[in-house]
């Protein structure tokens, strides 16, 4: 096994070198495109070029030791030797389960950030009041993350909460932490709303989708009509008095964003475009969405909104995530945004699959 492992490490090593030569290439420079690609293949594995050269210091130890132990006819050394050397291959299997895991192929979207959409499903108002509750969720957890979070828009509930909402998340590696939030989540509780104290099963749908780069998605000006309006909501008497909330329609796809967060017309026209080219690009990145999802139990198809995901029941103070058969107890913690632990626990059964997968 420590063979296999070496010889992908070696093909890595060699491919981290010649990368390294490439971006200093006057045509890599001049080409940025291709440039910021190579960079971040470069920066992608360097965390692998690391644990190589590790791995490789600690094998050559262990063939060292072994050499020692043959040839020494000192007891005191050759003992010495000995613990040296179980000290070494024990630390052998964990490094190359560690290994493995850094092998895998990185999916380029996932240090991208990522645009959220939470929607009140079955349940009225008690679903909008719920979709709130998801809102302050994500924003703690954020917060907890130093993310920035960016309103787009938003469509407040009769009760509170809102019937929809989509937003921002930019910082570090965001899409690949949040996807896993996709899908329908499910509350079970006692509506505000309830008056004979019945616990009742209400739904929002999350959908998460990573951010288009500049060079991905290209836009036809002719394919898109740009209207503006009278924002409408909270913001002071300016936001209704001037027409600075921005509607773009791209006609060939039919996809429609609104953005009517800020004061400026050219501010919302910057972020409707960010989101329209995420919509495009996610229609692409759909496809593959919808490969992987058949294959792994933890990640939900962005054309599949509709599978449940995970249940949260107020009585019993319980969540639910349904992929792993994970309940955890702690559900006041989680709704506060401590949701790292769910997150961790699917990223680690999705790994487990895609090791399987690559039968390394």
């Amino acid at each position: 096994m420590g063979n296999i492992i070496l010889e992908k490490l070696e093909g890595v090593n060699k491919r981290f070198n010649d990368v390294a030569v490439l971006i200093t290439q006057p045509d890599i420079v001049s080409d940025m495109k291709r440039y910021v690609k190579l960079n971040k293949e470069y920066k992608s594995l360097e965390p692998i070029i690391k644990a190589y050269l590790t791995y490789k210091e600690v094998l050559d130890n262990i063939d060292y030791t072994k050499q020692v132990l043959s040839e020494e006819k000192d007891p005191e050394m050759r003992e010495m030797a000995k613990g040296e050397l179980d000290e070494l291959v024990n630390s052998v299997p964990g490094m190359e389960d560690e290994i493995k895991i850094l092998l895998l192929p990185q999916d380029p979207e996932d240090e991208k950030n990522a645009i959220v959409e939470i929607r009140a499903g079955a349940g009225g108002d008690e679903a909008s009041i719920f979709a709130g509750d998801l809102l302050r969720m994500y924003m703690k957890f954020c917060e907890s993350r130093k993310w920035k979070i960016s309103l787009t828009t938003s469509t407040e509930g009769t009760m509170g909460g809102y019937k929809e909402i989509v937003f921002e998340i930019s910082g570090k590696d965001v899409y690949g932490i949040m996807k896993y939030e996709s899908g329908v989540h499910r509350v079970q509780r006692v509506p505000k709303t309830e008056t004979q104290g019945r616990v009742h099963t209400s739904a929002a749908t999350v959908a998460i989708l990573p951010e288009a780069g500049d060079f991905e998605v290209e836009l036809k000006p002719e394919d898109i009509r740009k209207d503006t309006y009278c924002s409408s909501g909270p913001g002071g008497q300016s936001v209704n008095t001037t027409y600075s909330a921005i509607r773009l329609t791209h006609a060939p796809t039919g996809i429609v964003v609104t953005c009517q967060d800020q004061k400026s017309q050219i501010k919302n026209l910057d972020k409707a475009m960010k989101e329209l080219k995420t919509r495009l690009y996610n229609i692409e990145y759909q496809k593959y969405l919808d490969e992987i999802s058949s294959k792994r139990k933890t990640m939900v198809s962005s054309g599949d909104r509709s599978a449940k995901i995970r249940t949260y029941n107020y009585p019993q103070g319980r969540v639910t995530d349904h992929r792993i058969n994970l309940t955890m107890y702690n559900l006041p913690a989680i709704m506060d945004g401590d949701i790292i632990e769910l997150i961790e626990k699917l990223q680690i059964a999705e790994n487990a699959e895609r090791l399987k997968e690559t039968g390394i």
